[in-house]
């Protein structure tokens, strides 16, 4: 509706500057430029890169969220900007632009948690979050488990990773199978032609002992170290890596606990609705086995399309216009960009 706040928001955590523009739930703009083959021959996202293609293309992919939106600085009512967690020198870059146009616009800031805006981005493909909801939110640098009561001021972590997260482990088995940087997407496409149960890899923090302190926890260190032996037996043999059977097993194995955990959760919590986010939520058998299981209990589950699933600008923008509507006030101009920013913290 034309009497909605239109917000601007702003994504430099890692390595994509992203610029989004919503009208309530609904997204205007996304515009976004990435970082990622710039990292790919060091296996990796390396900071001080990232930090500089930030500063290139805060201005240029600004101007044409502005034009995709068909509207001007002047005629936006907020400004959300990703103030953490994420990567010192790469937030830095989008709380120093965010400011700045506030500053030159005259317009109030928000500055928001990257984690919460996972779960916000939701809303621009289904509409509001029934609350209170569990947010299941999987990407390079995080596995984690919440309980949503209230999106602008109550999420509850439940459980987190205690060593690699889940998109940490894609990146590095990719590597072990020789395939390309960011890993995910690729060991998702060989993974169609494996077989899922070939290799008998291990789900951790799963047994008996495991659920009484880390029921709802995550620890992939032991999963990506069990592939590197098999993949290391197989070539010590001289024998070939089916690398589809591999990349199958892995996925279903963290597939298999991301997906046993979430849905425990909402059924300890008597929560029918689960939202999952961040970048590892495009998998396509993460989503299909969340689907089925779910079903199950009677449990909806709730997944943006891949492209908000990875890092953007419409999710900050989201969570910003969410913070609006719940009347939650500005962030100060001295705002910090804080790169441990707990989960607990949804706006500063």
């Amino acid at each position: 509706m034309a009497d909605e706040p239109l917000i601007l928001g702003i994504e430099t955590s890692c390595d994509e500057t992203g610029v989004g523009i919503v009208r309530g739930h609904t997204l205007l703009a996304d515009a976004l430029a990435s970082s990622v083959e710039e990292h790919a021959r060091f296996g990796g996202v390396v900071p001080e890169v990232a930090s500089r293609a930030h500063l290139e293309a805060i201005v240029p992919t600004m101007d044409r969220a502005l034009r995709e939106a068909g509207v001007t600085i002047a005629d936006i009512d907020a400004i959300a900007v990703t103030s953490g967690p994420g990567l010192a020198g790469a937030l830095l870059v989008g709380v120093a632009a965010a400011k700045g146009y506030a500053v030159a616009a005259e317009k109030p800031v928000y500055g928001v948690n990257h984690l919460a805006a996972h779960v916000a981005v939701d809303t621009l493909e289904h509409g509001p979050l029934p609350e209170p909801a569990i947010a299941l939110l999987v990407s390079g640098g995080h596995s984690s488990l919440l309980r949503v009561d209230d999106l602008a001021r109550d999420v509850v972590p439940l459980g987190a990773t205690i060593d690699d997260a889940a998109g940490e482990a894609f990146d590095k088995v990719a590597r072990l199978l020789g395939l390309p940087f960011p890993g995910g997407p690729y060991i998702d496409r060989e993974a169609r032609a494996g077989d899922p149960a070939a290799i008998a890899f291990p789900r951790g923090l799963t047994a008996a002992k495991d659920l009484v302190g880390h029921r709802f926890d995550f620890s992939f260190s032991g999963l990506k170290t069990a592939v590197a032996r098999w993949v290391e037996a197989r070539q010590r043999a001289g024998e070939p890596v089916p690398v589809a059977d591999v990349a199958a097993s892995f996925q279903e194995a963290v597939c298999d606990v991301l997906v046993g955990k979430a849905i425990d959760a909402c059924r300890t919590s008597g929560i029918d609705t689960l939202v999952i986010g961040g970048g590892v939520a495009a998998n396509s058998r993460l989503r299909a086995m969340a689907e089925q299981r779910a079903g199950k209990y009677g449990i909806r589950v709730r997944t943006p399309r891949p492209k908000l699933c990875t890092d953007n600008g419409a999710m900050v923008a989201a969570l910003g216009s969410h913070l609006v509507a719940a009347g939650v006030a500005p962030s100060r101009l001295d705002l910090p960009a804080d790169s441990a920013m707990p989960l607990t913290v949804v706006s500063v």
